[in-house]
């Protein structure tokens, strides 16, 4: 089957059709593990996506552009055919079918790396590869200034609002931004115990994040593994006495526990961290990633009342309720723990999706509808406001439909659009939609080059289904945050004016442009039907003291700009470029060959 757009022309294999609307999630592999040769080789011991498995295995074992056996190492199924190159993209009826896409558990750790192949040359990349994560870990370890951490935590940031250091621009757009080994300092407070809630988990790694005195502190992990995945992730554990699971329930099917949240409890209190990045080394190293990070909550005195403690925005209550429907027992000690504390500093408002099925007054408290009643509740009136356009920028995309109707210019974006008290929206065809994706040439141009590609899991098999989707987008750029070439796996929503310079609200979060993340109506609209589990923190003007209901938005990140302390510091440009004729939305599962990436290499997923 030939399609065509405006961004590009491919061929697909008319076998390829799935109705799953989560196709490009990260989520986990119903197929069986690769063959002993290819698995030793593929990547990370952890589980991850095939997007992420490939990009692990390019890297091992890259192929140069100059290469001049590429015929001989790509496969049929995933050659470009002739006089098609810069039109688009080819794949034959041979390709995989998708159940066979998505996470799988690959056989070694980062560490214990192995190659494609034997030989002396394939050895040395590998040694290459740990040796770069060595020197990361390293880098990170020394760019860390104890100076700037405690700047932070002393009322630097009135929003809370971080992005991780990135390795590779220039260092001055690193002041005010975070890495994982900062958030677990000593400087943050003295821990006591600790719960990482995450997709995507090395768990080695993440024991040497933590200072080494915190390293045999309780550590409870929260995921959504099943079966062999399961195994192998409580299997990387084992050397570790003080860690346990929590197995986050998946009912629906396809669903992931995609949710990014760390609990953090001190001697001094307890933290809250809400972010995007996986507990797995790539994850902090060259990419665009955002972090929400609470104020330090005080216990409470003894005896004080269940309301006690609770914030404006009702972020006490929202957060234990959102573990509530995990419905776990090992959960609850954490659940008591919040109640305990004083949360009445916070100004951000909890976003969650769980998975399951939701009616009457429950559709209002998770995905794309909790968004609608937050908005509607507490955004500030603007004149003119009905009109201003909206931003999603994101790192995955499922299938969303034949056309805008079906769910992304109805229901999602009559979410979007939802205004204050009295304000009437206008149509939703007269507010303008500009969704951020990555071209082919951002990920070709990035820090990582194409590799950077895998945490970008848009699969050929569900853009070919949604050409009409590809003329909303706009290319990655973040001039202002000094990271256009860290390709961003942050995931951010926002309704700015129309010269780009306030901004309405602004959310960040785990939820990419999904049915499964967000919700989907069904039963006439009487029900939202959630897969996955997600989270995020919205911003709103209100909840800091701001009447003119809008944020300026900060001009330049650089911690000496002259912005107000109340201007938004948004982490890439204003506004959006819009694709140009010959850009095309990065697909991973098909090759790039037609030109070198930063590091000289094709991409052939295979």
């Amino acid at each position: 089957m030939l399609q065509e757009g405006a961004h590009g022309r491919w061929t697909v294999s008319s076998s390829e059709d799935s109705a799953e609307d989560n196709s490009d999630s990260e989520k986990p592999s119903t197929s069986s593990l690769p063959s002993a040769l290819h698995s030793e080789a593929s990547g990370p011991q952890y589980p991850c996506s095939e997007a992420r498995r490939a990009a692990h295995k390019r890297k091992a074992s890259p192929i140069k552009f100059t290469d001049t056996h590429l015929n001989a190492q790509t496969p049929p199924a995933e050659k470009q055919r002739p006089g098609q190159e810069g039109l688009g993209w080819c794949l034959s009826s041979s390709d995989e079918e998708p159940e066979d896409r998505g996470k799988r558990v690959c056989k070694e750790t980062l560490k214990e790396e192995k190659c494609d192949a034997p030989g002396e040359q394939l050895q040395s990349h590998c040694k290459d590869e740990r040796s770069k994560i060595e020197k990361a870990e390293d880098y990170n370890e020394a760019s860390r200034e104890p100076q700037d951490t405690w700047d932070l935590l002393s009322g630097g940031n009135p929003f809370g609002f971080f992005l991780t250091k990135v390795r590779g621009i220039e260092q001055s757009y690193n002041c005010g931004a975070l890495h994982i080994k900062d958030i677990l300092s000593p400087l943050f407070g003295t821990l006591v115990s600790s719960a990482q809630f995450n997709y995507c988990i090395d768990v080695a790694w993440l024991v040497r994040q933590y200072p080494e005195e915190y390293r045999k502190k309780p550590l409870l992990i929260v995921h959504g593994e099943k079966r062999e995945s399961k195994a192998e992730l409580l299997a990387q554990a084992r050397p570790f006495e003080n860690i346990s699971f929590c197995q986050a329930k998946l009912d629906i099917a396809f669903g992931t526990h995609h949710t990014k949240m760390m609990l953090l409890l001190y001697e001094e209190g307890l933290r809250v961290v809400i972010h995007t990045s996986n507990l797995i080394a790539e994850d902090w190293h060259q990419k665009t990633q955002g972090i929400w990070l609470s104020p330090l909550y005080p216990r409470l005195p003894q005896g004080s009342s269940d309301s006690a403690g609770e914030s404006e925005t009702h972020f006490k209550s929202d957060l234990i309720s959102y573990l509530m429907a995990y419905s776990s027992p090992v959960l609850k000690e954490w659940i008591d723990l919040i109640q305990e504390h004083d949360l009445s500093e916070t100004r951000v408002y909890l976003l969650g999706s769980t998975p399951g099925r939701y009616q009457g007054i429950d559709k209002e408290k998770w995905g794309h509808l909790r968004l609608r009643k937050l908005l509607k509740e507490h955004a500030s009136p603007i004149p003119a406001q009905e009109s201003w356009p909206v931003v999603g920028q994101f790192s995955s995309i499922g299938s969303l439909g034949a056309d805008g109707s079906k769910w992304l210019c109805s229901e999602f974006q009559e979410s979007l659009v939802a205004a204050g008290r009295g304000v009437t929206a206008l149509l939703k065809c007269d507010v303008p939609m500009h969704l951020v994706y990555p071209t082919v040439n951002n990920v070709r141009q990035s820090l990582e080059g194409y590799p950077a590609g895998g945490s970008l899991p848009y699969s050929i098999q569900t853009a070919q289904k949604q050409l009409w989707l590809h003329s909303y987008f706009h290319k990655w750029s973040a001039e202002v945050s000094g990271r256009s070439h860290a390709m961003p796996h942050i995931k951010t929503y926002m309704r700015p004016s129309h010269d780009f310079k306030k901004i309405a609200w602004f959310l960040v979060t785990s939820a990419n442009l999904s049915k499964a993340a967000w919700g989907a109506l069904e039963k006439n609209g009487t029900q939202l039907m959630i897969r996955s589990y997600e989270l995020g923190v919205l911003f709103l003007p209100s909840a800091f003291g701001l009447d003119s209901g809008y944020f300026h938005v900060k001009g330049n990140l650089l911690s000496e700009s002259k912005d107000p302390a109340t201007s938004f510091p948004v982490p890439f440009d204003l506004p959006p470029e819009q694709y140009g004729s010959k850009d095309q939305p990065w697909i991973w599962n098909i090759p790039h060959t037609s030109a070198p990436d930063t590091h000289g290499n094709m991409w052939v997923p295979s």
